[in-house]
């Protein structure tokens, strides 16, 4: 098992919050997390996908009356929309009682249902937390090349072979279009809704363009928006939003878009060994995502991630803004020299942030000049995780 850096957040969340929905894609390895932050505490764990269990909640209030002195785990909770309304009542009968925190676990594999269903029920009961698939600090700076090849689902990351890596991702891809899909939105034909994942896949890092995608896909702007919402929701696919603020400059205002994870990426591409990725266009796109989606995956709620560019050619890869509007500059670099374009120093000038730092794929970290300095991946992400 790997040691998630989530796990004491979610036990201390548990010890002040009633409820905790923890979210991710499936797969990534919640109910693992859950069962394990259970160990501590007498604790049920129900899943939702089980018709056993599903059977049990005929009657919710009578069942969950008799364990209120348990950690209750709902598995796949988008399953039963109507459980909320319920536990609602009975957080707030053992908040009477005196018990006011650490009595239900909601794990779900999408936020769009959960927020809006939980939004309504339980609001000022439960806290959020997304578990995002392994970071580099998580499975350690020796398998870098792994992760990124692999992306970060642990089943993808210790298969047995390259090869098996990528058949575990295909089936993933596969079972989330056909099964999983459905079960959230309108249905959509999974074939379209491929083309238009693979799509986003060929086009990453780059700026969204709806219309430009809702042409080549032969759908209308309406329903390639839909599309990409459901993806966003799913947490398959992150919108980077633009750093927007008064500086006299032209600044680019569409999103960025990007298939969260770097082995999905390459599933999507047929990309299976390092020697092909290292060959194809999508290459510096594709470290680019990896490292913001490692980073961001160590931040807290209390930061906010941009990219920047001006219609002039300045541009920042990721700009993290610190409680304070504290600003870090973050360029990002294939290269084991990583050299740094006229654009940064170009945007630095204009948001004069407090840290200049380039992510490449060495260990050592060393200044490059003019107050920017080179960091390892791994590095980083350990010292924001400190940080935050």
């Amino acid at each position: 098992m790997f040691s998630r850096h989530l796990l004491p957040q979610l036990a201390e969340e548990l010890q002040f919050s009633s409820a905790v929905a923890l979210l991710g894609p499936r797969q990534v390895g919640k109910t693992t997390l859950a069962l394990e932050v259970a160990k501590a505490v007498p604790s049920l764990y129900l899943d939702l996908e089980s018709e056993r269990d599903r059977f049990k909640l005929a009657q919710p209030e009578l069942y969950l009356a008799d364990h209120l002195d348990k950690l209750v785990i709902f598995d796949e909770v988008h399953r039963a929309p109507g459980l909320f309304p319920v536990l609602r009542g009975l957080i707030d009968e053992a908040r009477r009682k005196g018990r006011r925190a650490g009595q239900y676990l909601l794990l779900g594999s999408a936020s769009l249902d959960l927020l809006q269903q939980s939004g309504e029920t339980l609001a000022g009961r439960i806290a959020y937390l997304e578990l995002a698939p392994l970071d580099v600090t998580e499975v350690g700076g020796e398998l870098l090349d792994t992760l990124w090849l692999r992306g970060g689902f642990p089943d993808s990351v210790t298969a047995a072979s390259t090869a098996r890596s990528l058949r575990w991702r295909l089936n993933f891809i596969r079972t989330y279009l056909e099964r999983d899909i459905p079960q959230f939105g309108p249905r959509i034909a999974a074939e379209m809704l491929r083309r238009f994942w693979t799509m986003l896949a060929h086009h990453q890092g780059g700026l969204l363009n709806v219309a430009q995608l809702a042409r080549n896909l032969g759908v209308d702007a309406k329903t390639a928006q839909s599309y990409i919402d459901l993806l966003c929701d799913l947490l398959l696919v992150r919108r980077l939003p633009p750093w927007h603020t008064n500086i006299g400059k032209r600044l680019v205002k569409s999103p960025k878009v990007y298939v969260r994870d770097s082995g999905l990426v390459h599933a999507l591409l047929d990309i299976e060994t390092k020697e092909t990725l290292l060959s194809h266009p999508v290459v510096g796109a594709s470290w680019e995502g990896f490292v913001i989606e490692n980073l961001l995956s160590c931040t807290s709620d209390s930061v906010q991630a941009y990219f920047y560019r001006t219609s002039g050619g300045a541009e920042i890869d990721l700009l993290l803004v610190w409680p304070g509007n504290v600003l870090w500059a973050i360029e990002i670099k294939r290269s084991l020299m990583p050299k740094v374009e006229r654009g940064f120093h170009a945007a630095c000038d204009d948001l004069q942030p407090a840290r200049k730092l380039v992510v490449y794929p060495g260990t050592e970290a060393y200044p490059l000049g003019n107050d920017v300095q080179a960091v390892s991946l791994e590095g980083l992400c350990r010292e924001i995780t400190a940080k935050s």
